[in-house]
């Protein structure tokens, strides 16, 4: 007896190390991704800031340009959302800064005090002129990093020519910038989907085999899926932006607007996956097994789902699903009512995320609640 409280510490302590071990390859996976997603952009900040490196010092002839690389890659940021007026506003707060520095620093030179009064002088002048944050805090750190080079290499209006030269790449690759930021909702919006019917289908397996562990880790895979919604908006915001200051994408805009559109019926479809997944826990706690017709449904919404993300994935909106779904609504119709409470809780679930199925394939709430029958 008096071994059991220790085998309980060696096994609580094994526990907590598997899920110490899950939890930091779950981290690795997302930092991956999220390094994937942002590949172009870091490609994009480093060729612009090399570009604008090279223009300020062959076509310029200044040496040490180092604030066209700098200017760059500020107002490039990582983010296509509102980059257009965004990269106007940190071009005008780089050159600012760097022109109040270099006036400065020709007038009353280098040191800390220097410092102090340059940084509070140009973003007074932001402020003056009605700048938003943003671009006064670009120009007191730019003009307070002029005053520190010049104590080496003395004044020279080169500076902020040479942040003029990189704030104007920026803004032409912001107008030019590639399609990555056109696919990459699709993209996201076809891994939800994805994610989706690998949550249902381990639901399933949690059901058929009444293991309460796996059926709280389901629970907490589909919670985590606010994470993928969010990143569905910020990437529809980024493409919205670019076809609408970019005159080279413009004629693409239906088809992003298409694809945004989508955000309200997969953000409800998730809500109702949480949704079954949580009394998927409950059932399986109470011994509670869905009857094989119930079993049938989810499997035929996995496969539904899995062919609508296929179709995501190959460039198309999955439209065609309709008649797919609509049959599956149909059988929803014939699998009877079960007297437990979590089964009946999984069959609506069943039938409310067709209904989100349907919206996705470009019908109205009404519509694609029509086409769901009562149940028998």
């Amino acid at each position: 007896m008096s071994r059991h409280p220790a085998l309980r510490v060696v096994l609580r302590a094994y526990d907590a190390s598997e899920r110490t071990a899950r939890r930091g390859t779950a981290n690795l996976a997302r930092r991956a991704r999220r390094l994937r997603y942002r590949s172009f952009l870091i490609g994009q900040c480093a060729i612009t800031a090399g570009l604008a490196y090279l223009v300020a010092n062959r076509l310029l002839g200044h040496p040490l340009p180092i604030f066209a690389p700098v200017a760059a890659i500020v107002c490039l940021g990582f983010s296509f959302g509102q980059r257009f007026s965004r990269a106007i506003e940190m071009a005008v707060g780089v050159a600012l800064g760097v022109a109040v520095g270099d006036l400065f620093v020709i007038v009353f030179g280098t040191g800390p005090l220097q410092i102090t009064v340059v940084a509070a002088l140009a973003m007074a002048v932001a402020t003056l002129v009605g700048a938003r944050n943003l671009m006064i805090t670009q120009a007191g750190v730019q003009s307070s990093i002029v005053v520190v080079l010049a104590a080496g290499t003395g004044p020279s209006v080169d500076r902020w020519l040479d942040a003029v030269v990189g704030c104007a790449l920026a803004l032409v690759v912001t107008t030019v910038a590639p399609s990555a930021p056109l696919i990459r909702p699709r993209l996201l919006v076809a891994e939800a989907l994805q994610e989706v019917a690998g949550t249902l289908t381990a639901a399933r397996t949690a059901l058929t085999s009444t293991d309460l562990q796996l059926a709280e880790e389901v629970l907490d895979r589909a919670r985590r899926s606010e994470q993928r919604l969010s990143a569905i908006e910020e990437a529809n915001r980024e493409g919205m932006a670019v076809v609408r200051y970019s005159p080279f994408f413009g004629r693409r805009r239906n088809e992003v607007q298409n694809i945004a559109a989508l955000y309200q019926p997969l953000d409800r479809l998730m809500r109702n996956l949480r949704v079954l997944t949580r009394r998927t826990a409950v059932a399986v706690f109470h011994g509670q097994r869905p009857p094989e017709a119930y079993l049938q449904l989810l499997d035929e919404l996995v496969e539904v789902v899995e062919w609508m993300a296929g179709e995501l994935y190959e460039r198309r909106l999955p439209t065609a699903a309709q008649k797919r779904l609509v049959r599956l609504g149909q059988h929803t119709g014939d699998a009877g009512l079960n007297t437990s409470l979590s089964n009946i809780v999984v069959l609506a679930q069943i039938r409310s995320m067709t209904v989100d199925l349907l919206e996705l394939t470009g019908l109205s709430y009404a519509d694609a609640r029509d086409l769901i029958p009562e149940p028998a």
